[in-house]
């Protein structure tokens, strides 16, 4: 039998960082949290803890704290359908859920998804913002317990179902344009006009060039800038062209504020839902409103596996 008080303040140091924050969370001192820590890393025969600025989880404690998670989603359920089985005065705080999706899924069709998910239960959400090549990553190693990602290659133990297609298209300002590409869009031209990257871990606009018959041919300067808003606002005064998704900047392409540097000829990143296959019966309504956001933010479901839309037909992603 698991020990849940010892597996609550695990999971608040991981969360928190530090077994200080976790101990105010908690509502105990952190020498308390430190030995229910212990406890449980001795009863475990292993270390749960890697100790530092900030604390983070081995494999084994971050599996635990998923475990956790899952636990108290079933039983918050439980307690949502059954109230009369939960005790007075027994009430449990809220289940939190830690998931990972990209930046431009959460700027623009995800944020439905989370809405409507809070909307009709009392579970918090604790999202861990990645670029969607490298959420999967966070799910394989046990950091969050959902995730949306660009990556269709199997993860061990979970399911996965297609979500739909995120269209980008390459765009800048009209004086940018005029400014750097009066001579068309080539790989000359490109090799001088500074580019708008999200992050180091950003491939879209390297895409979009491959695409092209441009991938390395072109080495063009590059502002970073990890911030939507941002993101667009820079391209929208002139800093840079970036690739950005169009439901992002309809009403700038619609104005003219933004145009495309080569119309017609958009980047398909089709995305997918993830979660462990053990998870599944925990994570029925999450997956339900996030199935229904995609629907209505995302352009069609790629061809893939039967069960896009059914929960009870996933498509599986590995075996466990």
């Amino acid at each position: 039998m698991l020990d849940y008080t010892g597996l609550q303040s695990l999971a608040a140091v991981l969360r928190e960082g530090s077994f200080e924050r976790a101990a105010r969370r908690l509502h105990v001192t952190p020498s308390a949290v430190s030995q229910r820590v212990k406890q449980l890393e001795e009863r475990a025969g292993q270390v749960l803890v890697l100790r530092g600025t900030p604390c983070t989880g081995t494999e084994a404690g971050r599996r635990l704290c998923l475990h956790l998670e899952q636990v108290q989603l079933l039983e918050n359920e439980l307690r949502r359908a059954n109230p009369e089985l939960v005790a007075d005065g027994a009430a449990a705080p809220a289940p939190t859920l830690q998931l990972a999706v990209n930046a431009d899924s959460l700027s623009t069709w995800f944020m439905h998804a989370m809405a409507a998910f809070t909307a009709g239960g009392n579970e918090l959400l604790d999202l861990r913002i990645d670029d969607q090549e490298h959420t999967g990553e966070r799910l394989r190693d046990g950091e969050v317990i959902a995730a949306v990602t660009a990556t269709r290659a199997a993860i061990a133990g979970c399911n996965t179902w297609p979500l739909g297609t995120m269209r980008y298209v390459a765009a800048a300002s009209p004086a940018y344009v005029a400014r750097h590409f009066a001579q068309g869009v080539n790989a000359t031209t490109l090799a001088c006009a500074p580019v708008m990257t999200y992050d180091r871990k950003d491939r879209l606009q390297e895409r979009w060039l491959q695409a092209r018959g441009l991938a390395g041919r072109v080495h063009a300067p590059r502002h970073f800038l990890p911030s939507e808003f941002g993101y667009v606002r820079a391209c929208e005064v002139g800093m840079g062209w970036g690739m950005h998704p169009t439901a992002l900047i309809a009403a700038q392409l619609a104005s003219g504020a933004l145009v495309e540097l080569l119309p017609g000829t958009p980047l398909e990143v089709p995305l997918y839902w993830a979660h462990p296959r053990s998870a599944q019966q925990s994570l029925t309504r999450l997956t339900q409103c996030v199935m229904a956001a995609a629907r209505d933010g995302l352009e069609d479901a790629p061809a893939g596996p039967p069960g896009n839309d059914a929960l009870l037909r996933p498509a599986r992603a590995g075996r466990a």
